[in-house]
């Protein structure tokens, strides 16, 4: 190898390294519009990784999901303050405008042609989408969600069922993560599921290493919410967007 052609590869390395701050910058200042999410794209960037590298992926594939994850919320910059931080159910015009998070945060990232051509921008526009295809913005189903996407899905859901909310408390680990296997194939990818409840220690160990919270240990206090009706965790999704 030239002179030239290593020192190219050492700048390229370093470029993948400068973009992947970037996007956990981007995804903290995202969070940092809501004091309520503090370290949520951080803990579904971790979760989203933990989850690739449980389902097989490779170290570059699950490098691109950890991207994803910390972008996948980018689009809440083109939604108002007063929606993201409403108390109580949002209006049907607030959630029109929060459902329209993905197709945003697809369109910051486009222009950036190694993000778009890479597929974080399609984890980006899908995360919202679920396996039964009643999600959006383009009610996809199954297979023909990207993976990552379907991945940041159930990421996203964790993280944000532990997470304090304006109108709810935090769960319990060992609750949210019965409200995620009980919605296996109707909200999230069956196989994605499994791979969450295979790694659950490791995934509640990172919780804590992350943002320590008197709701991830066993047994902690937070209000249980999985009572009868519809799944839990969907209604969630729709709260959260």
């Amino acid at each position: 190898m030239t002179v030239e052609v290593q020192s190219a590869a050492n700048t390229c390395h370093r470029l993948r390294g400068v973009i992947h701050q970037f996007a956990e910058s981007l995804g903290a200042a995202i969070d940092a519009k809501d004091p309520y999410i503090k370290n949520h794209s951080l803990e579904v960037a971790e979760l989203a990784w933990l989850l690739a590298r449980r389902l097989g992926l490779s170290r570059e594939e699950a490098e691109l999901v950890h991207i994803g994850g910390h972008l996948h919320d980018i689009g809440k910059i083109g939604v108002p303050d007063r929606i993201l931080n409403k108390q109580g159910p949002l209006a049907d015009d607030e959630w029109a405008l929060m459902r329209r998070h993905p197709e945003i945060g697809a369109g910051i990232l486009l222009p950036v042609q190694e993000i778009a051509a890479s597929g974080i921008m399609d984890m980006v526009l899908h995360h919202h989408e679920r396996h039964d295809g009643q999600g959006y913005p383009h009610g996809l189903a199954g297979q023909e969600i990207p993976i990552g996407a379907r991945i940041i899905t159930v990421a996203d859901s964790l993280s944000a069922m532990l997470g304090q909310r304006t109108y709810r408390d935090p769960m319990r680990f060992e609750t949210a993560l019965a409200e995620i296997k009980d919605c296996a194939g109707s909200q999230f990818d069956p196989q994605v599921v499994r791979a969450l409840v295979a790694a659950s220690k490791e995934a509640r160990d990172l919780l804590n290493d992350l943002q320590p919270s008197p709701t991830l240990p066993e047994g902690a206090a937070g209000r249980d919410i999985s009572g009868g009706g519809p799944c839990p965790v969907c209604r969630f999704e729709g709260k959260t967007g």
